[in-house]
């Protein structure tokens, strides 16, 4: 059976303006049949997202510097049991660029308004690094559609020790991303080498690495990169403010030997303190942050039992 795969390409520019031609993602091949790559606008944006499979709905958002790609290997055989969607956050991938909007909770907001225009019920989000954060933004405004969220290796803007998070020299590129102005001078034309400081050689390959310097090379993308970090500060006060209760099933997976790993124990006790009353944590072996890309076995087999 032929299937029409069609996607909207992402040249809307700060002046928001809305893709006006379809062209093929090559990357989407590598999924093999019945997915379709497809825009829609909402949140006054236009959202790209990849989707196939059916039964319940996961969301998958992607981390930095990556997009849907970063599922590539998941994606597939969750198909197999759900509706899968990856999709690329604001201002990133195929979605369109906008000026403002690239809080955690503006962004969840983007992802639910995608939910609800294309009718996918409950969903179940799963986020890494910056996903993660949209990702527990969503299930923070929108419980009663959520049927639970997995966070991976990824801190929370105001949860816990995210101070030290920020003093620590690991965390250097946080406030590099913040700076007004200079990292998009620094950076332009650079993308390839940046990211490669972050991908390592041993996960990434240097096609890998090409695709998403690609993906963020145009100014407006790479800005709109910047200032997802440059929102961090509204996501902490939106963060700290969040303290009703909430059975929302969280899951919190980082990699072993990341940074964060020793830090999820007071992450999840902080975030009972929030009143989230049920928090897991789920360390995936032999990983360090990029772990959908490392462990890809390990982390579908978390999201199939959990995301039932």
């Amino acid at each position: 059976m032929a299937f029409a795969v069609f996607v909207l390409a992402a040249c809307a520019s700060l002046h928001g303006q809305s893709p006006s031609k379809q062209t093929l993602d090559p990357a989407l091949a590598t999924l093999g049949g019945g997915f379709v790559s497809d825009t829609a606008q909402v949140n006054a944006t236009t959202l790209h997202y990849i989707r196939g499979g059916a039964g319940p709905t996961v969301i998958l958002l992607h981390g930095f510097p990556e997009d849907w790609y970063e599922y590539r290997r998941l994606i597939p055989r969750l198909a197999e049991q759900f509706t899968v969607m990856a999709v690329d956050l604001r201002g990133l991938g195929g979605s369109a660029v906008t000026t403002d909007g690239y809080d955690a909770a503006n962004m969840a907001e983007d992802v639910h308004q995608l939910a609800e225009r294309l009718h996918l019920g409950h969903v179940y989000l799963v986020g890494h690094d910056i996903g993660g954060m949209v990702a527990y933004a969503f299930v923070r405004r929108y419980p009663e559609t959520s049927r639970g969220a997995m966070i991976i290796d990824a801190p929370l803007p105001g949860i816990g020790p995210w101070d030290a998070i920020k003093a620590d020299p690991f965390g250097w590129h946080i406030m590099f991303h913040q700076t007004p102005d200079l990292p998009e001078q620094l950076l332009a034309g650079r993308e390839a080498i940046y990211f490669r400081y972050f991908l390592d050689r041993n996960t990434f390959s240097d096609a890998d690495v090409a695709r998403y310097a690609r993906a963020y090379a145009a100014p407006e993308h790479l800005r709109a990169m910047l200032e997802i970090y440059r929102a961090f500060p509204a996501n902490e006060k939106f963060n700290a403010a969040q303290q009703s209760a909430i059975g929302v099933p969280l899951v919190l997976a980082p990699g072993e030997n990341s940074p964060f790993e020793k830090l999820m124990p007071s992450i999840a006790a902080a975030l009972q303190a929030h009143g989230c009353a049920n928090v897991k944590v789920e360390v995936v072996k032999d990983s360090m942050h990029y772990v959908v890309d490392e462990q890809p076995e390990a982390v579908t087999e978390l999201i199939e039992r959990y995301a039932r």
